[in-house]
């Protein structure tokens, strides 16, 4: 159950137009994601509608990383995908699920993602499970999702990580990492904190 009662499209302050443009970046690299598929879902928008100053802040930071990354959207959707199954984020994994499908990842990259992901982190630095083999990933994709937990738990990476993204990524690349991490960690935050889910019915008139 929400917390704070997220504002209807009818509610939304005039400034949340100016938010909501500011999403699209001056040069995207990427187009607009299809709605089609999507969850139809829009409690954090009427969560961020409460404080359109902060929205349009961060939805400019988040369509940089979001449309105009340096990483291929596979990489942005398995960085995603594991700060939402790290944290629990339900609502964060039903709206980059479909984001991740168009990038190309797999029902069994997916679910290996949700429901097997300690076993990647465990990882070694040059990419091999630790106790298992079995992945679905190669060595570079096992260390972008190690990397997730890495920031997460530690704030950094560590010296084996590093070595291996570095083997395929350049500086912005990992620059694009370490803030897309950051960006949807905090995303998360709020959404579990002010109680969005993605069954929570919104009135749109």
């Amino acid at each position: 159950m929400a917390r704070v009662e997220p504002l209807r499209p009818r509610q939304f302050p005039p400034e949340m137009g100016a938010a909501l443009a500011a999403m699209i970046p001056a040069e995207p690299r990427y187009p607009l994601p299809s709605a089609g598929g999507r969850p139809k879902v829009l409690g954090m928008l009427g969560t961020f509608a409460h404080h359109p100053a902060l929205a349009r802040a961060f939805f400019t930071f988040n369509g940089q990383v979001l449309l105009a990354t340096t990483l291929t959207p596979r990489q942005r959707e398995l960085l995603v995908l594991r700060v939402a199954a790290a944290r629990g984020c339900d609502y964060l994994w039903a709206e980059h699920l479909h984001l991740a499908q168009e990038a190309g990842l797999t029902a069994e990259e997916t679910g290996n993602i949700a429901e097997d992901a300690g076993r990647i982190a465990a990882s070694s630095g040059d990419g091999s499970a630790e106790g298992s083999t079995e992945t679905p990933f190669t060595p570079f994709e096992s260390a972008l999702v190690r990397a997730v937990d890495e920031i997460i738990a530690d704030g950094q990476l560590t010296d084996g990580t590093w070595a291996t993204l570095t083997t395929e990524l350049d500086t912005q690349q990992m620059l694009d990492l370490i803030f897309t991490v950051g960006a949807y960690e905090t995303v998360s935050a709020m959404l579990r904190t002010f109680g969005i889910g993605t069954d929570d019915p919104l009135d749109l008139s």
